[in-house]
C-alpha cells in the first residue's frame, strides 16, 4: 500500500518500519555506531558509492535507527529526504548554513523563535550574511524587500510567543518567482497538523525536542527538504557534522507513534482552556490560531488540519509584580521552556518588544505563554483561578 493512500493514524504507526530497518521486529532496535567494518574491498567501495542512500558507512552518516526514523519523518512531512540534527537549533542553524554564504541576504520572519534571530544578529551577521526582518502578515509587500541578493526566506507559523499565522502559499509563490528558497520551522504542527510542501515549503523543521519525543527528556532536530534541496541540505549538514544519537533517536520514533492521540488530546484540552480564558474579565485577547483574535487566523483554518496545545493570551493590565503573582505558585502549571511534554507549562513574557523589529507589543497588555498537557482540564482551570485571584489582590492593592 503506498502511503499516498493510507490514512494519517496509519502512516503513524506504519512509517520507517521497513523489515531491511527492524529485521522483523517492532521497533527498530538501537544500533550504536561509529566504525563501520568491511569484509572485502568490495564491500567498502559499494558503501562509499552509496554513502549517502542509506547504506552503512560510517555512524554520523546513520544507522538503521536513524534511517527508519528519517523515512517516518520524510512521508509524515511530505519531502524526499530527512536530516537530524542534535537540537531544533542546531535543525535550523544547519539549514540556513547549508543554502547561505557570505554576501548573501536572508528574509527572516519578525515573530521568530529567539534563538533564530540570535542566530541571524549574533553569528551570520560575521559571516557577512545580512538578515533583514519583515512583518509575518506582510503577503504580498514581501516582494519590496527581496534583494538580488537575497538566497532565503524563512517562515515560522505560527510565530513563537505571539502566534501570528501566515499565509504561506502566497510568500511561496512569490519568493520562487525570486529563485528564493524557503525554509519552514514548523514545529507548532508538528509532521502532521499541516503539509508544508504542497504549500510550497521547500525545507521544513522540527524541533522534535518537543511534539515527536512528546516526554520532554530529548534534545532532537529534523530538517526535511524537496527532491530539488535534498542533496545540498543533507551532504553540507554532514560536513558541518550534524548527527544525532541513536538512543535518542529511538526514544523520538518511539514517541511519535503515539503523536495522533497526543495531538488531539492536546487539541482538546487547550481549546477547553482557551475558551474558558476568553470569558475572563482580566483578559484582552487570546492568541490562539483557532480563535478569530488571532492574526492570520484564517491561514490556520485554510491551511491547518488541527491544532495543538500551545497559545498565549493578553492581559487587560499588569505589571512584573502581577504577573510574577499569576504564574508564581502554580500546582500543575510548571515554569519553563520548551513545550510539547505530556506536562502543562506557563511563561510570563515581560519584553517582547526586545525580540521584535517591525510589529511592536503593547507592553501595557502583558502576554502569558501556556503549554497545555495531558492533565484533567478540571484541574488546570483551578490553577488558572488560583493564579487570577493571586493577580487580581496584587492589581486590586496598587
Amino acid at each position: 500500500m503506498s502511503h499516498k493512500t493510507k490514512k494519517l493514524n496509519t502512516q503513524i504507526a506504519s512509517s520507517g518500519r521497513d523489515k531491511k530497518w527492524t529485521s522483523g521486529i517492532v521497533n527498530t532496535p538501537v544500533y550504536r555506531a561509529s566504525t563501520v567494518v568491511f569484509d572485502t574491498m568490495k564491500d567498502m567501495r559499494h558503501a562509499i558509492k552509496n554513502r549517502a542512500n542509506k547504506v552503512m558507512f560510517y555512524g554520523r552518516r546513520g544507522t538503521p535507527t536513524h534511517f527508519s526514523f528519517q523515512e517516518a519523518v520524510s512521508e509524515l512531512e511530505g519531502g524526499a529526504g530527512t536530516a537530524l540534527y542534535p537540537s531544533g537549533a542546531a535543525a535550523i542553524s544547519g539549514s540556513l548554513l547549508s543554502f547561505l554564504k557570505s554576501g548573501d541576504h536572508l528574509l527572516m520572519v519578525d515573530s521568530v523563535y529567539e534563538p533564530t534571530r540570535d542566530l541571524c544578529d549574533k553569528l551570520l551577521a560575521g559571516y557577512g550574511i545580512e538578515t533583514s526582518y519583515y512583518d509575518p502578515m506582510i503577503g504580498h509587500g514581501i516582494r519590496e524587500l527581496i534583494k538580488p541578493n537575497t538566497k532565503v526566506l524563512f517562515l515560522e507559523s505560527p510565530g513563537s510567543l505571539t502566534m501570528e499565522v501566515q499565509d504561506v502559499p502566497t510568500l511561496c509563490e512569490i519568493a520562487h518567482q525570486h529563485g528564493l528558497i524557503t525554509i519552514l520551522d514548523n514545529t507548532w504542527a508538528s509532521p502532521i497538523n499541516c503539509r508544508p510542501f504542497d504549500l510550497g515549503i521547500d525545507i521544513s523543521i522540527q524541533a522534535a525536542t518537543k511534539y515527536i519525543c512528546g516526554h520532554s527528556d530529548v534534545m532532537l532536530g529534523t530538517a526535511t527538504a524537496n527532491e530539488q534541496h535534498w542533496p545540498q541540505l543533507r551532504e553540507n549538514s554532514y560536513l558541518m557534522g550534524q548527527c544525532a544519537s541513536a538512543d535518542d533517536v529511538y526514544l523520538a520514533a518511539r514517541g511519535l507513534r503515539t503523536l495522533g492521540v497526543r495531538m488531539k488530546q492536546h487539541e482538546k484540552n487547550a481549546l477547553e482552556i482557551a475558551q474558558w480564558l476568553s470569558e475572563r474579565p482580566e483578559i484582552d485577547h487570546i492568541r490562539h490560531p483557532a480563535f478569530e483574535s488571532c492574526p492570520g487566523h484564517e491561514f490556520f483554518k485554510r491551511d491547518f488540519s488541527a491544532a495543538n496545545g500551545l497559545f498565549s493570551f493578553a492581559l487587560k493590565r499588569g505589571d512584573i509584580e502581577s504577573v510574577t503573582a499569576f504564574v508564581e505558585g502554580m500546582q500543575h502549571f510548571k515554569m519553563g521552556f520548551s513545550w510539547g511534554g505530556y506536562e502543562s507549562l506557563i511563561l510570563g513574557i515581560f519584553d517582547v518588544n526586545r525580540i521584535r523589529s517591525i510589529n511592536k507589543w503593547d507592553e501595557t497588555k502583558p502576554l502569558i505563554r501556556l503549554h497545555i498537557g495531558l492533565e484533567d482540564t478540571e484541574d488546570l482551570i483551578t490553577d488558572l483561578q488560583a493564579a487570577f485571584d493571586r493577580y487580581n489582590f496584587i492589581i486590586n492593592k496598587s
